[in-house]
């Protein structure tokens, strides 16, 4: 008898953790689709106010579907991917200009300009200096391109 008191004890304490657990899960989701769609409607109202670097039409269309993305769980908003993407565009270029591309994709230096303008420009300045007879040094070789592929 005592043993069926202790079964029927430990399945109410089973149930009654996993029905909190579905209840936090729940409440997980709903919060998570709220979040959704209140940045839809903030991305919405920048496409309507004309603060987005987009026409109206465009903005609307992007905004639609980065919102159904989002509900996919297939829209992230991941800065060390978008970090390691820009530091993998400076691979293409030859090694003395690549640290200087480094650099400037991680912020050194200065950034002017815009998207909506055309696009970042991001400067790094960088001292050479010069030989004992006066004139700078020579530019390094530039690498040999690869034209196999």
């Amino acid at each position: 008898m005592i043993l069926k008191i202790n079964q029927m004890l430990r399945f109410l304490l089973v149930l009654a953790g996993s029905t909190v657990l579905c209840v936090a899960a729940n409440a997980a989701d709903v919060s998570k689709k709220s979040d959704i769609e209140s940045n839809y409607q903030r991305e919405r109202a920048s496409c309507m106010n004309g603060t987005s670097n987009q026409d109206r039409t465009t903005c609307l269309k992007e905004a639609g579907a980065a919102r159904e993305e989002a509900r996919r769980g297939q829209l992230t908003d991941n800065k060390t991917s978008e970090q390691q993407n820009a530091v993998a565009r400076c691979n293409a270029l030859p090694e003395a200009d690549r640290i200087d591309c480094v650099r400037r994709v991680q912020g050194d230096g200065n950034t002017s300009g815009s998207v909506r303008a055309g696009g970042l420009f991001r400067e790094t300045i960088t001292t050479v200096p010069a030989t004992p007879d006066g004139t700078p040094a020579p530019a390094p070789a530039p690498a040999p391109m690869d034209n196999s592929r």
